[in-house]
């Protein structure tokens, strides 16, 4: 065991040098073999896995994963999201990123964190003796939920990549080799894995967390079965298997756990941090383990929501398409507002480069989403991440009855109440419609809804959409419309992963 020893100034230590210096006494210490013995620290595993969503670390790195990097990589990468915070991150805004982006790199990391500590908790729970059965298929259904997920997003961003589960857990137990160098699996392989951890976890998770007898209090940001099918609907989603969409969208309403929340800002408002629309978020309490997204989307110089940085924003390309009824557009961004350095913030003026005398141009429009000005007002705020919510699961189910039948009344339905919850104009009658043409109706909508959630990029790919709206987009901006779906369906390895493992090659990326 290493030990820690404070050496005392050289004069004390001539003073005192008759006298022994007592060794560190160690009062606890926790290893393999005396890890895993209780419920207690079966529960401790789980919610660590639950921690890599947010803080990897701890607090002060709470802006990881789900609380930054997954925005840059899956926004900031459209037509959706801008940032003048930095070269790497512009360079993800502008469509220029290479294999040494840190953004990249961070994404890797982050989500292989997910799933490694997944895996090592799925390991040692398989092994408990001193739990119940129920209590194991419940602790090892969240678990198996986290790694899909992790899996999910990085096939999602980075296609083939190296497949780790639990029985890689016990090889390095037995045999560790430092000097591996593992090969990628095909993304067909590796969804076979995730839907094997999701249909688990649909069987073995509750519904919903009020009467759960295993946890002492109500859980409400835990993983549910809900949670499971919704993420299974998404991965069949993204392989356009519409009847098991389809299938599982009728599931997930049938749960009865779910509804539409009655306005669009209240759904964000830090103060409610769970509601009916909420599937499976990204919690945070801001005087526990608190978030700094509000940081990095909140205004710079505003008087409601102060010192912040303003580092992401929606781009003034996307935020005109709003319609002007729409209370998307009108209740959630800071725009047009007095700053404490004493000018007004606008929206720059087309055809004028300068701002008119006492205003400053804002460089995109700062959302209100995860910057409620009735929040928190420490560095650490306390907003939920949604990563899961149920306005997605009727657009997917509208999309899904749209590729197989056609426009028809439901998908219209649907997605009218999807607008009409923020007032947007609706759509008109399925017959003034083409599949074609209800397609892109569909994909704006989801951006007009889902922006910052983590969804453009992957919804752009689905529609065959990504690289004629993101360069028309880039072009718009005066930018090198540089989008070749061929080669940026996938970004690249991380280089310093490809420096690691040459057989993760970027011959075919950037």
């Amino acid at each position: 065991m290493k030990l820690i020893r404070i050496f005392l100034p050289a004069v004390l230590v001539l003073l005192l040098s008759c006298n022994k210096i007592d060794e560190p006494k160690v009062y606890s210490s926790l290893m393999s073999t005396n890890a895993f013995q209780s419920r207690n620290d079966a529960i401790a595993a789980v919610n660590a896995v639950y921690a890599r969503l947010k803080a990897p670390s701890g607090i002060s790195d709470a802006w990881m994963y789900y609380a930054g990097f997954q925005v840059i990589i899956s926004d900031l990468t459209t037509d959706i999201g801008q940032s003048n915070g930095g070269t790497d991150v512009e360079a993800m805004t502008n469509c220029l990123w290479g294999s040494s982006n840190q953004y990249l790199s961070f994404s890797w990391q982050q989500q292989y964190k997910l799933v490694y500590d997944a895996n090592t908790a799925i390991y040692y729970l398989s092994r408990m003796t001193s739990i119940t059965d129920a209590e194991k298929a419940q602790f090892l259904s969240e678990c198996r939920f986290l790694r899909a997920l992790g899996y999910v997003d990085l096939t999602d961003a980075f296609g083939p990549v190296i497949l780790m589960t639990d029985k890689e857990v016990e090889n390095n137990i037995a045999n560790p080799d430092y000097e591996s160098k593992p090969m990628t699996t095909p993304v067909e392989e590796i969804n076979k894995v995730i839907i094997a951890d999701l249909e688990y976890a649909a069987a073995n998770l509750p519904a919903n967390y009020e009467t759960h007898t295993i946890y002492p209090t109500t859980d409400v940001g835990r993983a549910s079965k809900g949670a499971a099918l919704t993420l299974l609907m998404k991965l069949y989603m993204r392989e356009k298997q519409w009847q098991k969409v389809l299938d599982l969208s009728t599931q997930i309403k049938a749960l009865n756990e779910y509804a539409l929340y009655p306005s669009y800002a209240g759904l964000f408002k830090e103060a409610n941090v769970w509601c009916e629309e909420n599937i499976f978020n990204c919690m945070a309490n801001n005087l526990v383990d608190g978030m700094e997204i509000m940081n990095h989307f909140g205004p710079v110089n505003n008087s409601e929501v102060t010192d912040r940085w303003g580092w992401l924003g929606v781009s003034w390309y996307f935020y005109d398409q709003f319609g002007n009824e729409d209370d998307r557009k009108n209740d959630m961004f800071f725009v047009d507002y007095d700053g404490t350095d004493g000018l007004k913030y606008i929206q720059p003026i087309k055809g004028q480069d300068t701002p008119p005398e006492g205003t400053t141009y804002m460089p995109y429009a700062y959302t209100k989403k995860y910057a409620d000005p009735s929040g928190s007002t420490t560095y650490y705020d306390g907003h939920g991440f949604p990563i899961l919510r149920y306005a997605d699961v009727m657009l997917s189910r509208a999309e899904a009855l749209n590729e197989l039948n056609g426009p028809n009344t439901e998908s219209i339905d649907l997605i009218n109440q999807v607008k009409g919850r923020s007032h947007a104009n609706l759509l008109g009658s399925a017959a003034s419609f083409t599949k074609e043409s209800l397609r892109d109706a569909i994909l704006l909508e989801r951006g007009f809804e889902f922006y910052f959630e983590c969804k453009r990029r992957q919804d752009l790919l689905r529609m065959g959409k990504y690289e004629s709206i993101v360069n028309a987009y880039l072009s718009a901006i005066e930018q090198e419309p540089n989008i070749n779906l061929a080669r940026d369906k996938y970004f690249p390895y991380p280089q310093k992963q490809v420096d690691l493992n040459p057989n993760l090659s970027n011959a075919d990326r950037r």
